[in-house]
């Protein structure tokens, strides 16, 4: 995450790592898939149960796209809160369908950038 992500949307943004050896480097492990992390800060969800319903939108989102995925190592951030006034209640398919559209549309631009 030490440079800028290389896609964003109003509530994500994505960082990505190559998961190549440079020149004199050793991999801990051979990359045999992309690998994507969450970071979702408590200050843009403050409910666990809201920011597990987040965290498990995006690993699904990105296990139904896994063949379209770089061999990267990817971190996906929140990086603004859904509002509380819109989405009442912490786990509603309201608010899953509005976070899996997002990151549909962060991975296309993912997709978009790579290309």
């Amino acid at each position: 995450m030490a440079g800028p992500p290389v896609a964003k949307t109003h509530h994500f943004a994505l960082h990505l790592a190559s998961l190549e050896a440079r020149r004199g480097e050793v991999l801990l492990f051979p990359p045999s898939a992309p690998c994507v992390g969450v970071l979702i800060p408590k200050r843009w969800a403050r409910r666990a149960v809201t920011r597990n319903t987040i965290r498990r939108q995006i690993y699904e989102v990105a296990r139904s796209r896994l063949d379209q995925l770089p061999q990267a190592a990817m971190v996906v951030r929140l990086r603004s809160e859904f509002s509380r006034q819109q989405f009442v209640s912490a786990t509603s398919d309201a608010l899953k369908a509005v976070v899996r559209a997002e990151l549909q549309l962060l991975l296309q631009r993912l997709g978009a950038t790579r290309a």
